[in-house]
């Protein structure tokens, strides 16, 4: 057996310990969505001030999570278009209240989550989009940084390496965006200053299989797996807990050397 195949089925034994169960909803249709990348795309692209980097890095079919940092409301929509793929973000309920938002963030395929269900939900909504194969735009920060000077890159939450561990196969795209705060500035414009430049810059995705098994990443091996999953549950969350806050601040390492300012 090889060590990748040792290392899939040790950490297998785990997974009662970092399974997630996806939402039992089903995906939204997205037909304006691909209306829109296939018509409206090609002619904005030569009007926007933008560079896209490294997109042959993004896959465009399979689980993807595409994580960026977060700087102004048009950063999914940056991500989205160099994505080139249908690419769903999870949205806090408030964006479903007015009924034009609404048809917009369903058409477009955003999913609503609700606040008072906790991060559970929202991990279950992530979840049932990687469980779909389909891409998931995710911002690790959590929110909005509302920095008033660099460095604005917030710390990671864990969620990311959550998710990417519970979807080992899934590969995780670091993507760096550079100059959105000057396009639509937090708690300043209403509108977006698209004559603004601004850059998305994609770097080398990774599994967390591919990194859990590394020398510069997790470091396990088929062995420490096993050995760990005859330890005592609150060593195993430890444990657990560890790893995924070093994928996450490796991956915001990422982020920051792409460019993220």
């Amino acid at each position: 057996m090889s060590e990748a195949k040792a290392i899939e089925e040790a950490w297998g034994a785990l997974r009662t310990h970092w399974a997630i169960e996806p939402s039992s909803r089903p995906l939204p249709s997205t037909p304006v969505y691909t209306g829109l990348r296939m018509f409206l795309s090609p002619f904005l692209r030569p009007l926007l001030r933008w560079r896209i980097t490294g997109a042959s890095r993004i896959p465009r079919t399979g689980a993807t999570i595409l994580a960026a940092n977060h700087l102004s409301h048009v950063d999914p929509i940056a991500v989205i278009a160099a994505a080139r793929r249908t690419t769903h973000y999870l949205a806090k309920d408030g964006h479903f209240s007015n009924p034009l938002t609404s048809f917009l963030m369903r058409a477009t395929g955003q999913i609503e989550t609700h606040r008072e269900a906790g991060g559970s939900d929202a991990l279950a909504s992530a979840a049932s989009i990687l469980d779909n194969g389909k891409a998931l735009g995710i911002f690790p920060e959590g929110t909005r940084s509302k920095r008033q000077e660099p460095p604005y890159l917030l710390p990671g939450k864990t969620g990311v390496a959550r998710l990417a561990a519970a979807y080992p196969h899934a590969v995780v795209v670091p993507m760096a965006l550079v100059g959105t705060r000057d396009i639509m500035r937090p708690q300043q414009d209403k509108w977006p200053r698209l004559y603004r430049k601004f850059s998305v810059n994609a770097g080398q995705g990774v599994t967390w299989f591919d990194w859990l098994g590394s020398a510069s990443g997790g470091a396990m091996t088929p062995a420490t797996l096993e050995e760990l999953a005859k330890s005592e549950d609150h060593e195993i969350r430890a444990e657990l807990s560890r790893l995924f806050r070093k994928f996450t601040d490796q991956l915001m390492a990422s982020m920051a050397a792409l460019g993220a300012p």
